[in-house]
């Protein structure tokens, strides 16, 4: 299948467990929870997002004719060093694209394979590094994979239910809004009262990073 990217760019994984990595990010146009118009935010599944996914207009973005040809563009991306090549699948929402056939090209240029989902589409097979970051509201069908982030505060969600997925990793991330610094004190609150959760900031906002 042909893919639409809206960029791909080598950078440091900014959140979660794998914070601090290199790693070659590539974000797949499109999201099922969000039209990515403002014009359509308020009256989106998923209104709080900071992320542009729309086109195909970004940095090292456009449209690949299958995976070969997708798994090389992150491959030149990467640039030297063959050992612990990581890349980042994201969106928009990536499982609207991604499928076995890129997962196994990227296998075979020897990276491992890290997806951040919304989990309302299953995930395919072979993921090597499976995010799942749940919206209020929505039906999450994707409840096991290696770390659960919630971004934090949303109203409508239910810590118990979550904390009986099946994840290795529960973190808690707070919203990048304009009352940041409320979010992350609620955050800071959650996990103190909550020990099974752990705080994840976006590192790359702070430093400077895409």
């Amino acid at each position: 299948m042909a893919y639409a990217v809206k960029e791909c760019f080598l950078t440091l994984q900014g959140e979660g467990v794998q914070s601090g990595r290199r790693a070659v990010f590539l974000r797949f146009a499109g999201c099922n929870l969000w039209s990515g118009r403002e014009q359509d935010r308020a009256a989106a599944q998923c209104n709080f997002c900071d992320t542009d996914f729309v086109g195909t207009d970004g940095e090292g973005g456009g449209k690949f004719a299958d995976a070969d040809a997708l798994a090389d563009r992150v491959l030149q991306t990467w640039g030297n060093g063959a050992e612990d090549r990581l890349t980042v699948i994201t969106g928009g929402e990536p499982m609207l694209q991604l499928d076995d056939e890129l997962i196994d090209a990227l296998h075979q240029r020897g990276f491992r394979v890290a997806v951040e989902s919304n989990g309302t589409l299953p995930a395919v097979g072979g993921i090597d590094w499976l995010c799942v970051s749940p919206k209020a509201g929505t039906e999450v069908v994707q409840r096991s994979g290696d770390e659960l982030k919630l971004v934090w505060p949303q109203q409508g969600i239910d810590l118990a239910e979550l904390e009986t997925w099946d994840f290795r990793n529960f973190l808690i991330q707070p919203m990048d809004c304009d009352a940041r610094d409320d979010a992350l004190d609620a955050a800071i609150e959650l996990v103190m009262d909550r020990p099974r959760w752990r705080l994840s900031l976006q590192t790359h906002k702070i430093v400077g990073l895409a």
